[in-house]
């Protein structure tokens, strides 16, 4: 998995992102101090990307940032930061950091700004599978096996199942489904199309479909995996 340093004090930001990272093929260290996040990275070369919060108990993430582009490291780090004021982004970006995100952000935006980071710096390495619940989703082979057993999937079930999958415990709009999925043609998923997805999804994976304990409806927004 690629392996992400996250340097925070918040410790409800460090819950959802360990949460959402890890659920999307991330492993996280994190570390709440300058001190911390340097002992971390003096013992380990192996980090892919750098996630710095900028005001810390003992110094900035500007700092760190800093010693480590005076080490010729050129992993990416992105900066984490309540303020969008001109001159903090200009001192993040002077200071050897690759981007910045402004606090309260969406982690989705979050996701593709490291995926993004992580395909130009050639350091991005493709996670092989997704545990949920007994649900798993074999990456390598696109295929998805429920108690070990494979499901049946066409092509559109298996990448409705994999975006749901991967937002699992969120309430994902059918707007967002019908962007950010595609038929084989190139052609965008139609509302209808989608409905059928769901209604098939649930004969294959829920023990009865016209309860769904995994694939849930809510009325208004859109669909949950609920692991």
């Amino acid at each position: 998995m690629n392996r992400i340093l996250l340097l925070e004090d918040d410790e409800s930001l460090i819950d959802g992102l360990k949460y959402t990272l890890e659920k999307n093929g991330f492993s996280l260290d994190t570390a709440r101090t300058t001190a911390q996040a340097r002992a971390l990275l003096e013992a380990d070369a192996s980090y892919g990307l750098l996630l710095l919060d900028v005001t810390l108990p003992d110094g900035s993430g500007f700092d760190l940032c800093t010693w480590v582009r005076a080490r010729d490291r050129q992993i990416p780090i992105i900066f984490l930061t309540a303020s969008d004021e001109e001159l903090n982004i200009i001192r993040g970006l002077d200071s050897g950091g690759d981007d910045y995100i402004t606090k309260p952000f969406r982690l989705g935006e979050l996701l593709s700004r490291i995926r993004a980071l992580l395909r130009r710096s050639g350091l991005a390495k493709p996670a092989d599978g997704l545990q949920c619940g007994d649900l798993f989703l074999d990456f390598t082979k696109s295929q998805a096996l429920l108690k070990e057993r494979p499901l049946d999937l066409t092509a559109g079930e298996y990448r409705l199942l994999c975006l749901l999958v991967r937002n699992a415990g969120q309430v994902l709009p059918r707007s967002r489904i019908l962007d950010e999925l595609w038929d084989g043609s190139g052609s965008f998923v139609d509302d209808n199309t989608l409905s059928v997805y769901i209604r098939r999804l649930r004969e294959k994976a829920e023990e009865d479909p016209s309860h769904p304990m995994h694939l849930i409806t809510v009325r208004g927004f859109g669909y949950q995996w609920k692991p």
